[in-house]
């Protein structure tokens, strides 16, 4: 059982390693920091001495309580002096051969008693405690960066994992002052599985030229309510490191066309146009201030979805999109159409999205432009394109949240608690899907499968079931 006073370790004393040494040493723990190369462990030690002396410059942190902490970790020069430790958290390169090894020669050195964790954001804990023994004590503890921020934590159970030591870790988060998921291990865990649309979708845009990547991101940011829009989010991220994850979660579901990786993503790593640590992504750096955020910053979750119902105008018929193009919309109804992107709040968004039919004179699809923008809102017209860009994603997150609910990764609150703390969404997907209704989520769905006649729409089933609830409840 891990107490106040136990002994942490980490391995790894990059990003994501001095973060969680910083962590549990700010929580009272006594910390050992190793790295295959010991200057940098004890740069890193250097580093978090620093940023917590910034805490104490703006009044977060006494300077007592920061000398105690940096006090707390100490440098091991060699795997074996983390055999006293209560817990071994690794975070070293995300290889599991690595891994692998690492936590073999910990074993020989460490007692059945002490707990092997991994903070990999996407390698099997199964597979990582394969060959181990007693891998009943290795398991998941997935941080998010930057770690001394960012509240969640992933507490993920390989098939060999104790029941005992997954509430020991979930615990201990909480202790810690994070906010601790459970999930089973599978291909990236709840976060980056159930995000891979909020970034397969704004590439797809991309390469059939709907829109140019500033629009795409206004959309998802200034109409869907995410703190960031998805293109520049993989600027920050990396281009590398995202793409590898999309990899990584595409091979590791045996190639579903859910999480097909992007061409156009692929040239920009080939590229090494990373982002923003290379200048040079998407966009060009440093961005425009109103394209980032804050990490950390969390949305209301509590606000109610607040959705434009439609209009007419004289002939013209204004309606959210379905999932057909506009034309096709035209072309049923016989009469000019104009779609409306979904708006997260129609109350307070700035920003909506148009898409006209082709077959509409240059002044009826103007009407409805004049119709927003005398309502305050700047409006962007985009190419005809089914199921537009806020609300295909929006539909394919909450697809992938059921799918993940219905094979038993992670329980209902998890998942929505996760996409919210973890990445920073307006809403749980599971939450946001049941607001905007589950037939009207069913529906684009099937249109953009009949669309593009392609697997990767396809709705899962627990979304028709909790559409087929639905309806019944209604009548």
């Amino acid at each position: 059982m891990l107490t106040p006073h136990s002994i942490i370790a980490v391995i790894g004393s990059g990003t994501m390693g001095a973060g969680i040494a910083q962590v549990a040493a700010q929580a009272g723990h006594a910390v050992k920091l190793y790295d295959i190369q010991p200057d940098a462990a004890r740069r890193a030690i250097d580093g978090i001495a620093t940023a917590l002396s910034a805490r104490v410059t703006k009044g977060k942190l006494s300077e007592d309580d920061r000398n105690a902490a940096v006090a707390r970790i100490s440098v091991a020069q060699t795997l074996s002096e983390l055999a006293q430790a209560d817990l071994v958290i690794e975070a070293a390169a995300e290889q599991i051969y690595i891994k692998q090894a690492i936590f073999r020669e910990l074993a020989e050195a460490c007692s059945a008693e002490v707990i092997f964790a991994s903070n990999t954001s996407s390698i099997s804990i199964t597979a990582i405690a394969s060959g181990i023994p007693h891998p009943e004590r290795v398991v998941g503890l997935h941080f998010f960066n930057p770690a001394p921020v960012m509240r969640l934590v992933e507490v993920v159970s390989g098939l060999e994992t104790a029941p005992a030591v997954l509430d020991s870790l979930t615990g201990l988060a909480m202790r810690w002052g994070k906010q601790p998921v459970r999930c089973h291990s599978t291909p990236g865990f709840i976060v980056n599985r159930v995000a891979r649309p909020f970034y397969s979708e704004a590439w797809r845009a991309l390469e059939e030229q709907v829109a140019p990547a500033a629009v795409i991101d206004a959309a998802l940011r200034d109409c869907g309510g995410f703190p960031m829009g998805p293109l520049a989010l993989t600027d920050l991220i990396g281009q590398d490191v995202n793409f590898a994850v999309t990899c990584s979660v595409f091979n590791g579901f045996w190639q579903e066309r859910r999480f097909l990786p992007s061409l156009i993503q692929q040239e920009l790593v080939l590229g090494r146009r990373l982002g923003k640590k290379t200048g040079q992504g998407v966009y060009r750096w440093p961005l425009d201030e109103s394209l980032t955020y804050e990490f950390g910053q969390i949305s209301d979750a509590d606000n109610d979805v607040v959705t434009f119902s439609g209009v007419e105008l004289d002939d013209l018929l204004v309606q959210v999109t379905q999932g057909e193009t506009a034309s096709q919309l035209a072309l049923r109804l016989k009469r000019p159409v104009v779609l409306v992107d979904l708006i997260n709040d129609w109350r307070k968004a700035g920003l909506v999205v148009l898409a006209a039919a082709a077959g509409n004179t240059a002044e009826q699809t103007a009407k409805a432009v004049r119709f927003f923008q005398r309502q305050g809102k700047q409006v962007l017209l985009i190419k005809d394109y089914p199921g537009m860009l806020v609300w295909r994603t929006v539909a394919m997150l909450a697809n992938e949240a059921l799918d993940a609910l219905q094979k038993g990764v992670a329980s209902e609150q998890d998942i929505d608690t996760a996409m919210r703390l973890g990445v920073n969404y307006p809403h749980g997907p599971l939450a946001w899907g049941a607001e905007l209704g589950w037939q009207r989520v069913l529906t684009l769905l099937e249109n953009l499968q009949q669309h593009y006649g392609e697997e990767r729409y396809r709705p899962t089933s627990l979304l028709r079931q909790r559409a087929l609830l639905e309806t019944q409840h209604e009548h």
